[in-house]
């Protein structure tokens, strides 16, 4: 009887897997690559062409040996790694670490593990696709020069431990950018204005909007002066209907935009949940079974099959008017990874409340989340009657819109997290252009323009996917590793520079512009995607990034051993043997420590004056840091005095705790 050898990446999928194909087909698991460049060195000969050096992974002996045991009793092999450019890379390593040239050897992938798809992968099975590996090898080297040639040199320059990373460093340019443009903002003065009136025959008053621009108090009471003697008339009724079209399903990154709103939930912890339900989890009756597709792509296609069955499914449970008369399709003509599927549930017929018993509390929250946004993309747009009053003051306009929902559509099943709701003023319904308004009074409110709001993880991947940086498996890591390196602290979903992220992102900026460079990061991203479509070799990719980098890091080597950080001495003494005490930089920032180290070993915070007198005690405000590393302002006298503010304070400060 003839043998089938499967091999995943897995041990999660190896159950579900084997029982889809029965007795004949043995399925592994690599459990991941097996092969990699090495730790301790570059691993990528740049004298000989660039070829990377690739060896057996640490650890992975005993997985090698045993897959090795495998392929020896088997007819024909079968590499069903991820469907995606990484799991191509594996598939390749694993013909290469097994030595399967002789072997019958073929790759399949399935965009979701049930037993159709499983099945049909088999049916169309094919050779390994050398552009895709080679686009990952490229990606990978890429990524390993650039950090083995520019982490040297922050260590020469701050500390060791401190890394860089091709698109690391561009995400860490962008929230950098952010935090200079909320310390640069100035808040402008302007002000709202709210005219109530009676209305006959109605016990609740209308609250309309004045529709013009007021920048100050000087010309809200210049308006407020020409508004008492004005007459008051309704200029115009005006019905209307809007429509708001159904959302597109998820792609990674709108996955995890999402999920961070709703559920609160970290983009590595969305993608650990989803890599769950796209495995296979236990459900009660069926067995392991995976309930999502997979959970890398920026596509927002839909196969037909599954777009059929999630319209009849809808026809049956809420009718044939909610139903899509057809597929909803994206405006963005940017290019799709790997054309995959968008992340939708294998199958619409297993709600959410039908897997409650038998998933986790998480995992049935993001189920669900996945489930309603792709029912709802199946589904016709909500449709609102709107109703807008126009109010004339003489030469001065006032408004009031209400809107209320005609037909709810994709809206049964799911709404967004952002979507304003509706204003239903039933009042605004009864007024005509006859209706008698009597002024009853103003509500002048002032307020002051916001600066732009700190990156939270969703807004961060949202503004690397529209920049075109990274693909939808480097969102949740690239972010994960800023935070873990200490460059970024993240409180309260928002993330904040730390001392020792702008040491670095200075750094960058200055030897390495075009590593932080929005654009030449965006560009080298199309060049992996036409190395990936077979139109560019890609070691001439590196042959071309190669030299340039090597140039910058000789310059910064020279530059930055000029200008290297000494110990800045300070006019604090030390306490234990009289030494001016002297600034260093730690893994935390800057701190203070006895210059006559070892022999005196004192150390203490260090506290930057920013020339400004506390607003309640008049002593100096000092930097601070949280535990986590934000940057605050605070009393130098703390904890004898509590004054603290996250904006920098001036000389104007007023004596309000913040």
């Amino acid at each position: 009887m003839a043998r089938y050898l499967v091999i995943v990446e897995s041990p999660a999928k190896v159950k579900t897997i084997k029982k889809f194909l029965g007795s004949s087909y043995e399925v592994v698991a690599s459990n991941g690559h097996i092969r990699d460049l090495p730790k301790s060195t570059l691993g990528i000969d740049v004298e000989h062409d660039f070829e990377p050096k690739y060896i057996t992974i640490r650890g992975k002996g005993d997985v090698l040996a045993n897959l090795r045991k495998e392929v020896k009793k088997a007819d024909k092999i079968f590499l069903a790694t991820d469907p995606d450019r990484e799991g191509e890379a594996i598939a390749w390593h694993l013909f290469v670490g097994l030595k399967l040239e002789n072997k019958k050897v073929y790759r399949i992938s399935f965009n979701e593990i049930t037993k159709a798809a499983v099945k049909e992968s088999i049916k169309e099975a094919r050779e390994i696709d050398m552009n895709l590996v080679d686009a990952q090898q490229a990606r990978r080297a890429l990524d390993r020069i650039v950090g083995y040639r520019i982490s040297p040199v922050l260590w020469a320059k701050v500390k060791r431990g401190l890394s860089a990373g091709r698109v690391q460093s561009v995400a860490l340019r962008i929230i950098a950018d952010r935090e200079a443009e909320i310390e640069a903002f100035v808040p402008e003065e302007y002000w709202t204005l709210d005219a109530t009136f009676a209305i006959e025959g109605e016990a609740k008053s209308l609250v309309a909007k004045y529709q013009g621009d007021i920048h100050s108090q000087e010309e809200m009471d210049s308006l407020l002066r020409e508004l008492e003697k004005a007459d008051y008339k309704v200029d115009e009724v005006k019905k209307g209907e809007r429509t708001k079209k159904a959302p597109l399903p998820f792609t990674t990154s709108t996955l995890q935009q999402e999920a961070s709103k709703v559920l609160n939930f970290a983009t590595q912890k969305t993608m650990r949940i989803a890599q769950q339900l796209y495995e296979g989890v236990e459900i009660k009756g069926s067995g392991t079974v995976g309930i999502i597709t997979y959970l890398r792509t920026d596509s927002t296609r839909v196969s037909e099959e599954a777009d059929m069955n999630a319209k009849a499914y809808i026809a049956e449970h809420y009718g044939d008017k909610y139903v899509s008369k057809s597929g909803k399709k994206a405006d963005s003509e940017k290019k799709i990874q790997d054309a995959h599927e968008a992340i939708r549930p294998t199958d619409i017929t297993r709600t959410p409340a039908m897997l409650k018993d038998s998933l986790s509390r998480d995992q049935l929250r993001l189920y669900q989340l996945i489930w309603k946004r792709f029912a709802a993309s199946r589904m016709q747009p909500a449709k609102y009657e709107t109703i807008a009053v126009k109010i004339a003051a003489g030469k001065h306009p006032f408004a009031v819109t209400t809107s209320s929902v005609k037909f709810d559509g994709f809206r049964a099943v799911y709404i967004e997290a952002d979507e304003e709701k509706a204003e239903n003023n039933v009042l605004v319904k009864r007024i005509t252009p006859d209706t008698k308004l009597t002024h009853e009074g103003f509500e002048p409110k002032q307020h002051f323009t916001q600066p732009p709001a700190h990156y939270t993880e969703a807004a961060l991947v949202k503004i690397l996917e529209e920049l075109g940086i990274g693909r939808p498996s480097t969102y949740a890591p690239t972010i994960s590793t800023i935070i873990a390196r200490r460059y970024v602290a993240k409180e309260k979903k928002n993330l904040y520079m730390t001392e020792i992220g702008e040491v670095v992102n200075n750094i960058m900026k200055q030897s390495f512009p075009s590593i932080v460079d929005v654009n030449f990061t965006a560009n080298m991203e199309g060049l992996l995607d036409m190395i990936a479509e077979g139109k560019v070799e890609w070691k001439s990719v590196i042959s071309n990034f190669y030299p340039d980098l090597e140039e910058a890091v000789q310059i910064a080597e020279k530059e930055l051993e000029k200008i290297s950080i000494a110990d800045e001495v300070t006019d604090i003494v030390c306490e234990e043997c009289g030494r001016n005490m002297v600034i260093k930089y730690g893994p935390h920032g800057r701190f203070l420590a006895c210059p006559g180290f070892p022999e005196c070993r004192n150390t203490k915070p260090y506290l930057e004056k920013i020339g400004v007198a506390c607003p309640v005690c008049g002593k100096d405000i000092v930097i601070r840091k949280t535990k986590k590393g934000r940057k605050y302002y605070g009393c130098e006298d703390n904890p004898n005095c509590e004054y603290m503010s996250w904006k920098r304070p001036t000389e104007n400060s007023d004596k309000n705790l913040k």
